[in-house]
């Protein structure tokens, strides 16, 4: 399994960035796809996550409302729409994926075995 995220950059506050994940690999129903960030000093955080069948998706409590996670099946890719953009977004954002992640442990790190190199996202106030 390979990830490459690709999309960040640079915008000022309240604007909006698209971040897509390619994931080569087979998938399967099981198959989540998630968004984390490390802001610069802090611990890797949870952003959002998507099951592959689409039927659960998951968000952080700072971002829920302004960020939307999607997947096309076609394409073998995850995106993630941000909009609203705060000088608090900033970080390095990663994409992970892994298969049968309980609901219970989509939010940690430590349960996705595949990751994806990170791409910046830096928004100036």
């Amino acid at each position: 399994v390979q990830l490459q995220a690709s999309g960040g950059g640079s915008v000022q506050d309240g604007g909006s960035l698209r971040l897509s994940c390619a994931y080569s690999g087979r998938t399967f129903s099981s198959t989540v796809m998630g968004w984390f960030r490390r802001a610069p000093g802090k611990e890797r955080e949870f952003v959002a996550a998507i099951r592959w069948n689409g039927n659960s998706i998951y968000y952080s409590d700072s971002v829920k409302g302004r960020f939307t996670i999607s997947r096309d099946g076609a394409k073998n890719t995850v995106c993630l729409e941000m909009n609203s953009l705060k000088p608090e977004d900033t970080a390095v954002y990663y994409c992970a994926a892994d298969n049968a992640i309980s609901g219970h442990t989509i939010r940690f790190p430590r349960a996705y075995n595949y990751w994806g190199q990170g791409t910046l996202v830096t928004v100036s106030s």
